[in-house]
């Protein structure tokens, strides 16, 4: 499917978490005016304790029916411009979620909030899905709202007109991984938010000067790390808008990756890369 015709598509299982996270799909598809596509797979949760949700709480089929049904009228109420498709299918949700993915500029699937230092945890359909998906997979945390992604407001102007947050991306020293960086430059570029960019002292300082030339408009600041780039990107985290990180294509995410996805502060994108 070419670029054009590419959308925004959500796992919706009739959880709080989903629904949030399909507010999300809603707010990107408008950002790069694509259509949103809402999906609800399966007629029983294909793993115990649901379907999309990285949490995997249980949810009734019925319950999720009519939570596709909501999500879609609310969402067309709130954005009246955006084409919003919804859809069901009997297949399970893994192949299901990695089928849409194939036809998708971003896949995005709901979590659950953090519950203290430990963070949330990840269930096998998640982490199934971004570890296997062809495109970007980005995980939202429940209770995600729309000005959490802004630069908080002190003067009383609507939160909707406020400058949006950085986007920050982990880069390893891997100067192949064009799709992790040009997700990052575009996902910034977009919002028009600034890049942070954090890795090791050891990559070639020529690895982002091609994407600077490619988007001119977007600030970019590097952050270089002596040692593990994890406890940075947490702490930067906090004030971002989005965190990139990326997986070899092939493989699941690293381990320093699905640390992250379990403890950033704000939505995580997990993008394939050669």
């Amino acid at each position: 499917m070419s670029a054009d015709t590419r959308t925004i598509t959500v796992g919706i299982d009739g959880s709080r978490s989903s629904l949030d996270a399909a507010d999300w799909a809603a707010r990107e598809a408008q950002r790069r005016r694509l259509p949103l596509r809402l999906l609800h797979a399966g007629t029983e949760p294909a793993v115990p304790g649901g379907v999309f949700d990285i949490d995997d709480i249980d949810v009734p089929a019925g319950r999720t029916r009519a939570a596709l049904d909501r999500a879609a009228i609310e969402l067309s109420y709130a954005h009246p411009a955006l084409d919003i498709i919804a859809r069901r299918t009997a297949t399970p949700a893994v192949p299901a979620l990695l089928a849409a993915a194939v036809e998708a500029e971003t896949l995005v699937l709901g979590s659950r909030g953090r519950t203290g230092s430990a963070g949330f945890p990840v269930g096998s359909v998640a982490l199934g899905v971004a570890a296997r998906a062809d495109r970007p997979v980005v995980l939202v945390r429940a209770g995600e709202l729309p000005e959490d992604e802004r630069v908080p407001v002190v003067d009383g102007s609507p939160p909707s007109t406020a400058p949006y947050l950085p986007v920050v991306l982990g880069l390893d020293p891997d100067a192949s991984a064009d799709d992790l960086i040009g997700y990052a430059f575009d996902t910034a570029a977009v919002r028009s938010a600034p890049l942070h960019v954090v890795h090791p002292w050891t990559l070639p300082t020529s690895t982002l000067r091609p994407w600077r030339h490619r988007f001119p408009g977007t600030t970019v600041r590097e952050h270089r790390v002596d040692g593990d780039p994890g406890p940075r990107l947490l702490e930067a985290s906090a004030r971002a808008g989005l965190l990139v990180v990326g997986r070899r294509t092939g493989q699941g995410p690293g381990r320093a990756a699905r640390s992250l996805i379990r403890h950033a502060d704000c939505p995580v994108a997990v993008v394939p890369h050669d």
